[in-house]
């Protein structure tokens, strides 16, 4: 059911040549690219009438209007299932605590006495989040993108998600509830692509976000490659991803039950085990057989993406060894479970999100641990963080200096403007000295 890769006795690479021996899922963003331009530019020249001509080609629902009534909104929270929605308040309860502390203060730094250097902090005008709605509801992605907006202090924040022939054309009911439930009232029946188009351009309806958030399919990550540049963006998000570092110590049933929690996402979801144990490899191996038997989505997503080429249980020798493994492979979210778990995780540098010990899986942090799941894919946890307050805000340097204090520094300036060929540089310092640049 799934591969393996012996990585023992040998070696093992350095680099991009240890990366290249793992798994990965193929996921060709610039391919989907050319198919998404003429959608993207079909909603900049129509508005509205495309993004309801889209949603009756994608969705199979012929729109009245793309923005969501508000009273549809509150119908939606109203009739939600107490249970759902008591889960869906804790969820937010506990990302608020966890992003809360993620603000950042206004700091000013005094360089030389008279000479000052403030970073402000300040949130970017508008965003638009994006909330899946294809093989699956995601209201957690409604938490997840909408908190550390709020908490950021966005003035002005959207979501889209697809229509639903189901529902009337409107997104899902609990999307909507979410929304409710967060006090996010701007939201639209828009999906993929043509959500990223109506954020990034405007239409009569929706005034441009200045950035645009959420995870989506491949045409959701090859609408923001498109955009980058127009629209600031959170990451090109590819499929999901479990890697699990374990040794002969954990338990095969949590594991197990642990990689298919990812697979049940996608047929291209990845779910990697790396371990020093090959008695574990076994065990986990006989254990997916009832577990992917026992459960729901297994023809059309588990068992697609525990075959494919992007899921392996990968064996090394020793969990050092086991270490450069998954910071090689940068995974989404990484579980350690070994002995010393904590010690272990302290040494991870590449992941989106380290869940600590047999009591840590990937499921809790999804919904209900406060940490965010919008998390970089793909290898790309090697460079980018995950969702937070910090990616709604911008560092703003304001400079402030007496004359005096420019007095000191001048002739460092003019020099170095000098250096570079870059002699008007250095006459906008002579020019505040009558030409004449003290200590030259």
């Amino acid at each position: 059911m799934i591969s393996r890769i012996d990585l023992r006795g040998d070696a093992l690479p350095e680099g991009p040549a240890l990366r290249d021996l793992l798994p990965r899922a193929d996921f060709d963003v610039a391919a989907a690219l050319e198919k998404v331009r003429p959608i993207c530019e079909d909603v900049h020249h129509r508005g509205d009438a495309a993004l309801i001509d889209f949603a009756e080609r994608f969705d199979g629902v012929r729109l009245e209007r793309v923005r969501v009534p508000a009273e549809a909104l509150t119908r939606a929270l109203d009739e939600l299932d107490p249970a759902v929605r008591a889960a869906l308040e804790e969820s937010i309860r506990r990302a608020r605590v966890v992003h809360r502390e993620q603000r950042r203060t206004t700091h000013t730094t005094q360089v030389v006495p008279g000479g000052t250097v403030t970073e402000k902090w300040v949130p970017v005008d508008r965003v638009g989040l994006y909330a899946p709605g294809g093989r699956s509801v995601y209201p957690s992605s409604v938490i997840m993108n909408a908190v550390p907006a709020q908490e950021a202090g966005v003035p002005s924040i959207a979501l889209a998600s697809p229509a639903q022939a189901e529902f009337g054309g409107l997104p899902h009911p609990t999307i909507l509830a979410a929304c409710a439930l967060l006090g996010v009232d701007e939201v639209y029946a828009a999906g993929g692509a043509t959500a990223v188009a109506m954020f990034a351009y405007g239409t009569e309806s929706c005034p441009p976000a200045t950035m645009v958030t959420g995870p989506g399919n491949i045409w959701v990550a090859a609408a923001k490659r498109y955009f980058t540049g127009r629209i600031g963006i959170d990451a090109e998000a590819g499929p999901t991803e479990i890697a699990v570092l374990a040794d002969a110590g954990a338990d095969p049933v949590h594991v197990a039950a642990d990689l298919i929690s990812q697979a049940e996402h996608d047929p291209l979801a990845a779910a990697v085990l790396v371990t020093d144990s090959a008695e574990l490899a076994d065990a986990v191996e006989r254990e997916l057989q009832p577990q992917v038997a026992a459960s729901k989505h297994v023809e059309d997503r588990i068992v697609p993406a525990l075959k494919g080429e992007q899921s392996a249980i990968v064996l090394v020798d020793g969990i050092d060894a086991g270490l450069r493994v998954v910071d090689a492979y940068g995974a989404e979210h990484l579980e350690i479970q070994t002995a010393d778990a904590a010690e272990v995780a302290g040494r991870v540098r590449n992941a989106g999100a380290v869940f600590v010990g047999p009591w840590a899986p990937v499921s809790l942090g999804d919904y209900a641990a406060g940490s965010n799941h919008v998390l970089p894919t793909g290898g790309c946890a090697c460079h980018s963080s995950g969702l937070s307050v910090q990616s709604f805000l911008r560092g703003i340097h304001i400079v402030d200096y007496t004359r005096d204090a420019l007095a000191e520094v001048a002739h460092h300036v003019v020099t170095l403007a000098e250096a570079e060929d870059l002699p008007a540089h250095g006459a906008a310092i002579k020019a505040r000295f009558g030409w004449k640049v003290p200590g030259q």
